[in-house]
Order: C-alpha cells, then structure tokens, then sequence
C-alpha cells in the first residue's frame, strides 16, 4: 500500500509538472503575442500622430501665410514678440546685442522704425 501510494503521488507529481509546463509555454505564448500587439499599436498610433502633426504644421503655415499676406507690418511684430518671449525666457543669461540692431527694432520704438 505504501508502494501505490508513492506511484500514485510520483504519477500526479509528473502530471502536475506536465501541466505546469503546458501552462508555461502558454503563457508564452500570449505574451509574446501581446508584445506583437503592442508594437503594431505603438506604430499605428505614432504614424497616426505623424499624420495630425503635419496635418496642423500645415494648417499653421497657410495661417501664418494669410496673416503675413493680410498685414505684413502686425505679422512682423507678432513674430518679433515671439522672439523676445522665446530669447528672454531664462533670467539668467546674458546677451550683448546692438541696441540698433534689427531684432531689437520694436523693443526701440513700437512702430518698428529703426
């Protein structure tokens, strides 16, 4: 009797390790086909992005092409005004400019004459 107890534990043993390793390669399966849907997704979504982003560069580009075409002199200040912002942003750096320089025109007078 202690000798079928033993097979029959060695057997179930055995079966366990069995399915233990079918759970294994499963579980590998679905990872690695999770991983290969997540690289489809991740591409599908930056080319997407891609898309959107030179969709709105474009759309940006005719706007400010309308803007410059319908008011050349405010489209010029406006860009100057992004410029300073832009150059200006960081209280610690030091720039040694010209005063009559041309990207200081507004800065000098407001209408922009040198």
């Amino acid at each position: 009797s202690e000798n079928v107890y033993r097979r029959m534990a060695t057997e179930r043993e055995k079966l366990a390790q069995e399915f233990r390793s079918r759970g294994r390669e499963l579980a590998e399966g679905i990872r690695a086909d999770a991983d290969r849907q997540r690289t489809v997704i991740l591409a599908e979504a930056f080319a997407q992005s891609e898309e959107t982003r030179g969709e709105g560069d474009g759309q940006a580009a005719r706007i400010y092409a309308d803007a410059y075409g319908s008011d050349a002199e405010f489209y010029s200040f406006y860009r100057s005004l992004q410029a300073y912002r832009n150059t200006f942003m960081s209280k610690d750096d030091i720039m040694v400019i010209d005063s009559n320089s041309a990207f200081m025109k507004f800065l000098n007078d407001p209408q922009g004459a040198r």
